[in-house]
């Protein structure tokens, strides 16, 4: 595994695992001949969910945040390539996407849908990232991770060995809701919620797909996209010059994301998991 290389780690090891989270989500979540699921014009998840729809032969259905834009951005263009269908909410509406008069309403114009939350976090996608931690090829003491809905800390959380803890750091300004999400998300999979996990809330640095000067150069350093991992990164180097881990700690971070399909440049944001500043 690559290891990141920073004097403020002194004697922490940070290993980076590069993992498609979106993958695992979505492997306990296929079965249906229809899907349906939500995100920002710019949304890796709903890229993911065409691609899956294209590899395993059923259909989906995108439904963006905001007003229809033509020509398509690249992301959405993929999306469709792969043949996916695309409805558009307006952001009052998407405001109330789980209500049952919206999800009504989906159900009628597409009718037999399973439907999956924005970002892919439900029960079964929490299964799924619990098998993360089986393939850590390395000694660990913390597994870390960006949070945005909860689901792959939830997860990753859930599927730890005992005396292991994740530590998750939140994209967003204002998330300790989260901290909520991961327990509800934990309790919907397993029945339970684990005490062995944290999110950290102090390093989104300024909100959703914002920057700071650090950040940016960080990033361009360490060539890793900015709006979910560089922020981790920076988080854990930020924590280990503090003196949070314990000399001689072992992390792994996990860098979410495709490796294939790697975040869109961050332009005409319109949903929250685009580039919508948060």
């Amino acid at each position: 595994m690559e290891e990141l290389l920073d004097p403020a780690l002194g004697s922490v090891r940070v290993f980076l695992m590069h993992d498609d989270n979106k993958a695992r989500k979505l492997r306990h979540n296929l079965g249906h001949p229809r899907v349906l699921t939500f995100g920002g014009a710019y949304s890796n998840h709903i890229r993911a969910v065409a691609a899956a729809g294209h590899r395993h032969g059923f259909k989906t259905v995108g439904v963006i945040r905001g007003e229809e834009r033509l020509p398509l951005n690249p992301s959405l263009a993929y999306a469709v390539a792969c043949g996916m269908r695309l409805d558009y909410l307006d952001r009052d509406s998407y405001r109330r996407k789980d209500t049952p008069e919206v999800v009504a309403r989906l159900r009628e114009r597409w009718g037999d849908v399973a439907i999956l939350p924005e970002g892919g976090s439900n029960a079964a996608a929490v299964r799924g990232c619990a098998e993360l931690p089986a393939d850590i090829p390395v000694p660990y003491d913390v597994v870390c991770c960006p949070v945005g809905t909860g689901g792959t800390l939830a997860g990753i959380a859930a599927g730890l060995p005992e005396g292991k803890r994740a530590l998750g750091f939140a994209v967003l300004k204002g998330a300790a809701f989260l901290a909520g999400e991961v327990a509800r998300l934990q309790r919907e999979a397993y029945g339970r919620v684990w005490d062995n996990w944290a999110i950290d809330l102090g390093h989104h640095f300024g909100g959703y797909a914002r920057t700071t000067p650090e950040l940016t150069a960080f990033a361009a350093e360490h060539r890793v996209e900015r709006v979910y991992v560089a922020k981790m990164l920076l988080g854990i180097v930020g924590l280990a010059r503090r003196g949070v881990f314990p000399a001689g700690a072992r992390v792994v971070a996990v860098v979410t994301g495709q490796p294939s399909t790697p975040v869109a440049a961050w332009g005409a944001p319109t949903g929250f998991d685009s580039g919508e500043p948060r």
